[in-house]
């Protein structure tokens, strides 16, 4: 059996009730390419709805455009070059600097963390099993490095986190390295970590791997690892026009 996946049995983090709590369902919506502001509105609007109960909890999947961004509280010196005159934003989420482009599956959990779940440091060891475990379904044998975050294989790292959490809610999220152009990495010191590389899933199968494939694989790991009963997809269209994504930012 693949070490990343018969690792899920031994981890703490995915085990079922007492050691986590059991959530109903989850609502997925893949939404194709969305630039990064227009997901930051929609984040934003998401959470609000989330914290007053409107909605339930929810999976945001995408892509975006080039586009690097710096936590609250990161180094601008982390970007070393920009040749191609990438935008850059800062947001309100933990690390450093990262890329995000085509090719890159991008997931913002809005979830409502309640009982024992409410430890930020279990909700990031949580991400990270989701991911490997979906990895693991391309047979890429994927793991953690001790005092890092992220997902790696080696030296190399294949997926970012960097999360908000406001009242127990979460946002922002993950980024995971499907077909994207690393050569995007060469201008920036990825998450601040000196000499870090990065990798995707299409180097290391040498074969295509369609966002869909993968999106799909990582909403079946994730309501898995999170201990979700159901989930739900939900359409482009249906989640941009819910009325109350449109109250504004909270």
């Amino acid at each position: 059996m693949n070490r990343a996946r018969s690792s899920l049995d031994k981890d703490p983090h995915l085990h079922p009730l007492p050691y986590r709590e059991r959530r109903q369902r989850l609502a997925v919506a893949e939404l194709g390419v969305v630039d990064y502001d227009d997901a930051l509105t929609l984040q934003t609007s998401t959470l609000a709805a989330r914290l007053g109960d409107a909605v339930g909890d929810t999976l945001l999947m995408m892509e975006h455009p080039h586009v690097y961004t710096l936590g609250r509280g990161a180094d601008e010196r982390f970007i070393v070059g920009n040749p191609a005159g990438v935008p850059v934003r800062r947001v309100s989420r933990g690390g450093q600097v990262t890329y995000h482009g085509p090719g890159q599956l991008i997931g913002y959990p809005i979830l409502k963390l309640e009982g024992r779940d409410r430890d930020v440091t279990k909700y990031l060891r949580m991400l990270e099993a989701a991911m490997i475990d979906s990895l693991a379904k391309f047979s890429i044998d994927a793991g953690r490095r001790d005092g890092m975050t992220g997902v790696w294989l080696g030296g190399r790292k294949i997926a970012s986190i960097g999360v908000g959490i406001r009242r127990w809610v979460t946002w922002h999220g993950f980024a995971l390295n499907v077909s994207t152009d690393l050569s995007y990495f060469d201008s920036i010191v990825p998450c601040g970590i000196d000499g870090c590389r990065m990798t995707s899933v299409c180097d290391l199968t040498n074969r295509a791997v369609s966002m869909r494939e993968l999106a799909g694989a990582m909403s079946e790991s994730f309501a898995r690892v999170f201990g979700y009963d159901e989930t739900v997809s939900v359409d482009a269209p249906e989640i941009l026009r819910t009325p109350q994504l449109m109250a504004g930012d909270g």
